[in-house]
């Protein structure tokens, strides 16, 4: 048989397994609020069985008990489950962030409204219709120089909201790249922590409680994933990219630049590399500023530019009632102050780029004539450039409808006189500038010989701006500037801030001119073609990015906004449906229950109860033997 006193140690054993579970049973419901606090559950197993081999089988059992002992503390954790939720986090914040600023965005297009630009510009485009019919009136005069102003200043107030916005969601992400490389650091030193307490034997359960936790918040910021190679090496990636290894936490960081408005870049601290974050708040956050923000603002710019060319392309020809000519009536400011566009790109004193934002041929065309001509057109595109073919029996219209629905970052239409022009619009890369016209080649004769663009054709006649005095690839450039094709030099970066109407005008409105001039130089009395031709630009195809009127400029801006923010709300919500559930499962795997966790304790209370009984009967029987048998 065992020892005499093998009995008191099975006692014990079973004393200290009972005391075990009641204290995590007690650890448990103190921990019950904790967030991210994972029930814990004591394994106990049979202590390992005597054998005593110096007795027959037959008589006296091979094996003896020696009761139970604790094997292991463990959480109550679904890995699976965990590595979904950390998935789906992601996505949940990415669409809440989305939807939140949207609701600014939808605030800031209050359309319609009396104070709207929509609005402000419907009242210019009237007081030019109220000029053309009684254009001697200075009180007309006055109203264009009033509702223009008013119209400035809508602009402006737009473009200050979409910049303050942008502004915000940058300092956002700034917040957000600190808070993520904190948490990366904590990761880190419990990774740490855990494999030392590993290597000790020990289960670190609130400590991968903490780590699992601090996982799952980050996946909220950004799109993470994270597996465990070994028991020493835990490793978060973000988009594939390694974030934490093991002890060693990596960082972003956030870097100014002069550029994309002012907005800085968010690169990795060691390499200096782009850092791609596609989910999580800080992935919404990039991508709003960067793209959704970012297109407002161009989109803003693009109708601002066009707005004010096509209105200055008339004015500066017309006269006005004190027969001034050649004023524009929006003064706008040059990128550059070379008139052909040079530009010292990289600062080094040696003009190396041409920033052009207009060309216009030198040809009258009319838009239903086939061409006759068969070739191709190679325009700069938002990632390389396109090509637009053009075959004979096309017309005129049909070529610039092809230009327009491509994807080039060129566009085109028919001015007044019939001549075909070529504009630049806002690039899709940040990293390419706005309404520069970066590349214009022509296999055949449409651009360099029918509508007379370029000087020549083929690739040797290209025009492209990597390069100064790329304005010689035009046509005429050097001779007579009436046989040369016309050229405008791009404006300065977001023309919404700065535009404004001529001091000119305002200071004396009868510089605001309504008239065209006749073989005299002179404008007759009561002409008013001018203020017609200007009222009249408000229902033109004229071609502002992709729309081609300012009508389908407010209707596509206004739709866009409202229903990326259905959009981003409804998809918020789906996501939010799809976390509570499985958030919920969660619970219901690792989540303390009270009233389950009572009962254990009183399960376990009444084990201890009884191991201690079974001591106390043991040492009665122990004392009977020692001190009360007598010979």
């Amino acid at each position: 048989m065992a020892g005499s006193f093998g009995a008191i140690e099975l006692g014990k054993r079973s004393l200290m397994a009972h005391s075990q579970s009641i204290h995590t049973a007690g650890h448990n419901i103190s921990n019950a609020d904790l967030e991210g606090y994972s029930r814990q559950r004591v394994e106990v197993k049979a202590f390992d069985p005597l054998y005593r081999p110096d007795l027959s089988r037959e008589e006296t059992p091979g094996q003896i008990g020696q009761g139970v002992v604790i094997e292991s503390i463990n959480r109550v954790r679904d890995e699976m489950l965990d590595q979904r939720i950390v998935a789906q986090s992601n996505q949940e914040s990415y669409w809440d962030t989305r939807s939140k600023y949207y609701v600014m965005l939808e605030q800031i297009y209050n359309e319609p409204d009396e104070v709207s630009i929509r609005t402000t510009m419907d009242k210019f485009w009237e007081s030019w219709q109220e000029l053309s019919l009684n254009p001697e009136s200075t009180a007309n005069r006055e109203a264009v120089v009033s509702r223009g102003q008013s119209l400035i200043n809508s602009i402006r107030n737009r473009d200050t909201a979409l910049l303050g916005v942008g502004n915000l969601l940058n300092s956002d992400i700034e917040a957000n790249v600190e808070q993520l490389n904190d948490m990366a650091n904590q990761i880190a030193a419990l990774s740490k922590e855990i494999v030392r307490s590993r290597a000790m034997g020990d289960n670190p359960n609130d400590l991968l409680d903490r780590r699992d936790l601090l996982v799952e918040k980050l996946s909220k910021i950004a799109n993470v994933t994270s597996d465990q190679r070994d028991s020493d090496e835990f490793m978060v990636h973000i988009d594939g990219k390694i974030l934490v290894q093991g002890g060693i936490a990596r960082h972003l960081e956030v870097v100014p630049t002069t550029d994309n408005y002012g907005f800085s870049r968010v690169v990795w601290e060691d390499t200096r590399d782009e850092a791609v974050v596609t989910g999580g708040s800080l992935g919404a956050l990039i991508e709003l500023r960067d793209v959704d923000v970012r297109h407002e603002i161009q989109s803003l710019n693009t109708m601002t530019m066009n707005f004010a060319d096509l209105v200055n392309d008339v004015h500066r020809n017309a006269v006005g009632a004190n027969n001034v000519t050649g004023l524009d009536f929006f003064v706008q400011h040059p990128f550059v102050e070379n008139t052909v566009g040079n530009y010292d790109s990289d600062g080094d004193g040696i003009e190396d780029k041409s920033y052009i934002f207009r060309f216009t041929g030198t040809n009258s065309l009319n838009p239903q004539e086939q061409i006759g001509i068969e070739g191709q057109m190679i325009l700069s595109g938002p990632t390389g450039n396109v090509t637009v073919a053009y075959h004979p029996t096309d017309t005129v219209e049909d070529v610039v409808n092809r230009i327009n629905d491509s994807n080039g970052e060129v566009k085109a239409y028919l001015d007044k006189n019939s001549k075909l022009v070529l504009k630049a619009t806002t690039a899709e890369s940040m990293y390419n500038p706005d309404f520069v016209i970066r590349h214009v080649e022509d296999s055949g004769l449409f651009l360099a010989g029918y509508s007379g663009i370029l000087a020549e054709s083929g690739e040797n006649g290209a025009y492209d701006y990597n390069q100064a005095n790329a304005v010689n690839a035009l046509v005429g450039i050097g001779t007579e500037a009436a046989k040369a094709a016309q050229f405008a030099v791009s404006p300065v970066e977001n023309p919404s801030t700065y535009v404004a109407i001529n001091d000119r005008i305002k200071n004396d409105v009868m510089n605001v001119a309504t008239a065209f001039a006749d073989h005299t130089g002179t404008a007759a009395n009561g002409d008013a073609r001018a203020a017609v031709e200007i009222a009249a630009i408000r229902n033109t195809k004229i071609m502002i990015g992709h729309e081609r009127t300012f009508d389908d400029y407010f209707a596509d801006t206004v739709t866009h906004v409202g229903l990326m923010g259905e959009q981003a709300e409804t998809n918020s919500l789906s996501q939010h449906a799809v976390m509570d559930d499985l958030r919920s499962l969660r619970d219901s795997i690792s989540g303390v229950n009270i009233d389950e966790e009572l009962a254990d304790i009183m399960k376990f209370q009444h084990g201890y109860n009884a191991a201690a009984k079974y001591v106390t009967v043991i040492d009665q029987m122990l004392d009977t033997v020692i001190n009360r048998l007598k010979a």
